[in-house]
């Protein structure tokens, strides 16, 4: 069990990577750097999931990540099909 202390430390950097994500995704240049920015979001907000989960010892939090992971990577893979021209 991770104490709330260090709990609010990586929670701390994991906001901060965020906020560096949120400046790619607004400054582009292109359209899959933003959609990178937008992943890389997701993978932070599912880590965050799993760290406070892992806090207060519930397993409920780690299964919603594992779901929100599975539907961030299949919603990544239609955005880059679609950007790459091809047909769903």
């Amino acid at each position: 069990m991770i104490d709330l202390s260090e709990l609010y430390i990586f929670l701390a950097f994991l906001l901060l990577a965020v906020l560096m994500a949120i400046i790619r995704v607004i400054k582009g240049p292109t359209a899959p750097d933003r959609i990178v920015g937008l992943d890389t979001i997701n993978t932070i907000v599912i880590v965050s999931m799993v760290l406070f989960g892992a806090a207060v010892n519930e397993v409920i939090y780690i299964d919603v990540a594992i779901v929100y992971a599975l539907l961030s990577f299949i919603s990544t893979l239609f955005i880059a099909k679609y950007l790459e021209g091809g047909e769903f």
